[in-house]
């Protein structure tokens, strides 16, 4: 674990604002390269998520935080040759997850279940809720449409 990140786990976000500087003294962002610095990452912009209300400096952080890893994600997956249940199998693995860690998206774990194994299909609202879990585009659980012009 990054030691700037202990230092955000151990700050008070929910009550105080940091400022931008602040922050990149908490958790230093740089390119991510690995599951590692990947799920560190994940961290720092979920516990800013949780908070209720964000300064204009915080904003920011995460939205950098977030391009970081978009970028990662987008260099490790290839989209266009993986998408739906696929796609999920492959988030879920990079990011440890399991089907119970799902089911407040999916509401039940048979569901999250039925979608794994293919006996239920994703439908555009569990698509919408995941896309915002995993920070992607929604597009990315359809597959790459090409069209003849």
């Amino acid at each position: 674990m990054y030691l700037g990140l202990r230092v955000m786990k151990n700050s008070n976000l929910k009550t105080k604002g940091r400022s931008y500087q602040e922050l990149l003294v908490a958790f230093h962002p740089k390119v991510i390269k690995s599951k590692s610095g990947l799920d560190a990452t994940v961290e720092v912009v979920e516990s800013l998520m949780n908070k209720e209300e964000l300064t204009t400096d915080e904003k920011d952080y995460k939205e950098l935080l977030i391009m970081l890893i978009d970028d990662y994600e987008e260099k490790k997956f290839s989209i266009s040759d993986i998408y739906g249940v696929e796609l999920l199998k492959g988030l879920m693995k990079e990011r440890g997850l399991r089907q119970k860690d799902l089911v407040h998206i999916f509401k039940t774990k048979s569901v999250v279940s039925e979608i794994l194994s293919g006996q239920r299909e994703l439908t555009p609202q569990y698509t919408r809720r995941l896309a915002e879990y995993f920070n992607i585009p929604d597009s990315a659980f359809y597959p790459l449409q090409t069209h003849d012009i």
